[in-house]
């Protein structure tokens, strides 16, 4: 049965152009979502949000789910060990006006898996079906999807099956990356799997896992025939990643960010971190953040690291002009605006 205030809202947009950015724990906050957006992604979801947290009225499960009108289409992710659990917290989300959601069913990390939730899901079939029938019950028709992993460990290949009894219960979607659980991140993503995956259901598939470059998602998608594509760590390096992508699709001109159009990103993430947080929690996010995306411009080494100790806003722009000058300096790329 659906939410009784529940108004009626368009599907998800899943297809090759379309690039979803993933829940990405620590990052995935407003701010980032924003920024994306503002870069092309076509779908965004939250950090994992935990059921018990959101339950127990936990302060860092209310700040991951800090959004507004424009941060749309929003999926919601959320992990938990039960089908009562999720019940509740799935309560909770549609009161608060949450209306797509993803069970994280993937997430390798001890302190997850522990708890009976994340990838451990993956060793226990019937009670991942339960939740996913209950949220299914609860959020209505369209908005439910799944994140899975190849199993635990090689040779506990329950995903075939899996993932035809969650098409069978109405999952909307189902993001698989590529990986056994017991891998983490380590290896390479099994991009063959996805494959075999889109042959054995019709219910959409989103990719994930090793696409670190617009290239890479595009010969994923030619590889496998999955229907869109989530970014992860590459957006976490690169938002432009997503115009990127965009312009080496069928209608699209190829885009080569310069030194100063990702200059540009990083004060447009500032810009959004103090409208929306201003707190000295997304001051710290910005001293990781920043390098990152200037990681690999010459010249600019002394004051990449100088951002990651940085103690206050002014300070923050204060070095972003000093680069901007070395950047200048170094570079006879034309200046494009990030915005």
């Amino acid at each position: 049965m659906t939410h009784p205030t529940s108004p009626p809202h368009p599907p998800l947009p899943i297809a090759p152009e379309q690039p979803w950015l993933a829940p990405l724990a620590g990052f995935s906050d407003l701010s980032f979502r924003l920024l994306c957006r503002e870069q092309g992604c076509a779908a965004a979801c939250t950090e994992m949000v935990s059921a018990k947290g959101l339950i127990f009225n936990n302060m860092a499960t209310e700040r991951i789910l800090t959004t507004n009108a424009e941060d749309h289409p929003l999926v919601v992710q959320v992990y938990g060990p039960d089908a009562q659990t999720l019940g509740r917290a799935m309560d909770l989300l549609l009161e608060r006006g949450a209306r797509y959601f993803d069970l994280n069913a993937g997430c390798s990390v001890p302190k997850v898996t522990k708890t009976g939730s994340g990838a451990a899901l993956l060793r226990e079939p019937e009670t991942l079906t339960r939740i996913v029938a209950t949220m299914i019950a609860k959020a209505g028709e369209g908005r439910v999807g799944v994140k899975l992993r190849l199993g635990w460990r090689p040779g506990e290949d329950v995903l075939p099956d899996l993932a035809k009894r969650l098409e069978d219960l109405g999952v909307a979607w189902l993001t698989l990356h590529p990986r056994w659980a017991a891998q983490g991140f380590s290896g390479r993503a099994d991009w063959d799997r996805l494959a075999r995956l889109r042959e054995h259901v019709t219910v959409p598939i989103i990719a994930s896992g090793d696409l670190f470059t617009a290239e890479d998602a595009w010969r994923c998608l030619r590889q496998t025939g999955v229907n869109g594509v989530m970014f992860a760590r590459g957006a976490l390096w690169d938002p432009a990643i997503f115009r990127k992508f965009l312009s080496l699709g069928p209608d699209g001109r190829p885009f080569h960010a310069t030194p100063i159009y990702s200059l540009g990103i990083v004060r447009r993430h500032m810009e959004l971190a103090r409208t929306h947080q201003d707190d000295r929690r997304a001051l710290l996010a910005m001293r990781t953040i920043a390098p990152r995306y200037l990681r690999q411009f010459p010249g600019a080494k002394h004051l990449r690291t100088q951002l990651t100790r940085i103690e206050s806003w002014t300070q923050l722009e204060d070095l972003l002009d000093e680069l901007t000058v070395v950047l200048n300096e170094t570079t006879d790329l034309p200046n494009e605006d990030a915005s």
